[in-house]
């Protein structure tokens, strides 16, 4: 076993607790980071790349049959390997956004094509759910179990807000565990099935689910309704019968009390547990191996690395698994001055060291294959059906390295901004005030100004009423800072007049001639008329 520190070049900002690491096809990924995609990365997945101590994130594009996925922290995941003819994949389920809202979405993610200059495009496409679907949760665990020629998904745990008949203004953001129970995911046709199990009687999350076949076990877990830890090790067989499963559970109180724990695997079913939380203020120091076989668990301590003296003091810490062996933990900078970087970063490989050197690429974005072949120079690579200016950082990937300097001040934008001087909203402290409002507070658009600017409805102290009012009319409105209420009222919405439709006239036409004659001038014409008609006939 190794600890190598590690340098975040230019992507510190990026890790956040709640993060997850997904492996696909040799490469790793890094999902769930800071805030909203922003344009350096619509997508919000990273190429992760780790090579001489230096840690680089390169940004990762979809396809254009793809759908949207948000940035989900503590999601479910589950890695669904190639069988039966269908391509390696990762399930993606649940997860709380930046903005504290819950997912009950199901995503998968896969890989779609890789250019020849080693640029990979993932594909993400959201699964429909029938039946008795999976509410909208975080911390929970997502894994993939094998019966008689089918493939199921099985969910389980995780933590909710409140039911919506007994939210109150004071527990609004209050969570609670999910009720435990066993879903049944159908892959192939989304179909969602929920069974109650007399052995779970209690709700956990952040527990390690560890699958093999058709048995998954659960790991550890925390309670919050009793605020426990029980080491305890729950056993799920599940039998995918033609008419309805069937589930048996036994629980067996020899597990480990530990939550939010590093799985990093290390064989066929054979995996390194460490890291998480013994305690609500103790972290779990110590490393145990778990490998899983026809017989059932066993379980083995293992000698952890030599740990530094920031990871030992340090109250918390989080990571995630790079594959092969080898893991990745983040540990939040303390000091005074406080450090240019909130978090170090750290490489543990737990597999043996050969020459004397870790092998530490295994983790990057690159395929191993070529990593342990011999580099080619930049004017040896060979490259086909691309444009010149698409190679001009196609050799190392430097050029798509990801740049935290580029990305916008997330403090600066979105719903969380200090709106003006007297800002009375806090992300971590905000409770619904209004009645519309869930887990964002109402912002409304103030029209002065260059380009105009967001302020907060409750900074403006706004009646309810008028919000309403103001959003159904789409009239203009001015904040506190310009002209306020009185500004408003001056500047009502502009009437627009009905236009007068005048028909046109053509200026050539003819009217017909017509004679107006009084009763004498008739018969005068009438008279004078048969007099010539008389003297005409005489000659």
């Amino acid at each position: 076993m190794s600890l190598q520190p590690l340098t975040a070049v230019n992507c510190a900002g990026l890790v956040q607790p709640g993060f997850s690491l997904l492996e696909l096809e040799g490469d790793v990924y890094l999902f769930g980071q800071k805030g909203w995609p922003k344009r350096s990365c619509p997508t919000g997945i990273f190429g992760v790349r780790i090579k001489k101590g230096e840690l680089k994130l390169r940004a990762i594009s979809f396809s254009n049959n793809s759908c949207y996925l948000p940035p989900l922290r503590c999601p479910a995941i589950a890695h669904f390997e190639p069988r039966d003819g269908r391509p390696e994949c990762y399930l993606i389920h649940g997860g709380r956004t930046p903005n504290n809202e819950l997912s009950s979405s199901l995503y998968m993610l896969s890989v779609d094509s890789r250019g020849c200059n080693r640029k990979v495009t993932l594909r993400c496409q959201e699964k429909e759910l029938v039946g008795d679907v999976p509410s909208a949760r975080y911390g929970h665990s997502l894994s993939v179990i094998h019966s008689r020629g089918k493939s199921a998904c099985v969910l389980f745990g995780g933590r909710s807000y409140m039911p919506p008949t007994e939210r109150t203004t004071q527990n609004w953001n209050s969570v609670v565990d999910c009720p435990p129970q066993v879903f049944l995911i159908d892959l192939e046709f989304g179909c969602c099935t929920a069974h109650t199990l007399p052995e779970l009687t209690d709700g956990q999350s952040f527990h390690v689910a560890l699958a093999r076949e058709d048995c998954v076990y659960f790991l550890g877990g925390h309670i919050l309704s009793s605020d426990c830890r029980p080491p305890r090790l729950i056993r799920l067989h599940v039998e995918l019968l033609l008419g309805s499963p069937v589930l048996t559970c036994s629980v067996l109180h020899e597990g480990l009390s530990i939550t939010s724990a590093i799985v990093a695997p290390i064989g066929y079913h054979e995996y390194i547990v460490f890291g998480g939380y013994q305690s609500e203020t103790q972290k779990r120091m110590e490393c145990t191996y778990i490998g899983l076989d026809d017989v059932g668990v066993h379980m083995e301590p293992r000698e952890p690395p030599e740990w530094t003296s920031e990871i030992t003091h340090s109250r918390t810490w989080f990571g995630g698994s790079l594959g092969k062996g080898s893991a990745f933990i983040a540990i939040p900078s303390e000091g005074n001055p406080n450090p240019p970087d909130a978090y170090h970063f750290y490489l543990v490989n737990f597999q043996k060291e050969q020459d004397g050197e870790a092998s530490t690429q295994g983790c990057s974005q690159e395929s191993t294959d070529f990593e342990d072949s011999a580099p080619l120079e930049d004017s040896e690579e060979l490259y086909f059906g691309r444009e010149p200016h698409e190679l001009e950082y196609s050799s190392d990937g430097e050029g798509d390295t990801y740049n935290e300097d580029d990305e916008e001040d997330e403090s600066q934008t979105g719903y969380w901004i200090k709106c003006c001087l007297t800002c009375q909203v806090d992300p971590n402290t905000w409770e619904p005030y209004y009645s519309t409002e869930l887990t964002r507070p109402a912002m409304i658009f103030c029209s002065r100004g260059e380009g105009g600017h967001w302020v907060h409805a409750q900074c403006m102290e706004l009646p309810e009423s008028l919000l309403l009012r103001l959003s159904q009319d789409n009239s203009k409105y001015f904040c506190l800072d310009h002209g306020g209420l009185p500004r408003q009222e001056m500047t009502p919405p502009r009437q627009m007049l009905p236009v007068k439709r005048v028909p046109m006239k053509m200026t050539h036409r003819k009217a017909p001639v017509s004679m107006k004659m009084t009763p004498a001038k008739n018969f005068l014409t009438k008279l004078l008329f048969c007099s010539l008609m008389y003297h005409n006939n005489m000659f």
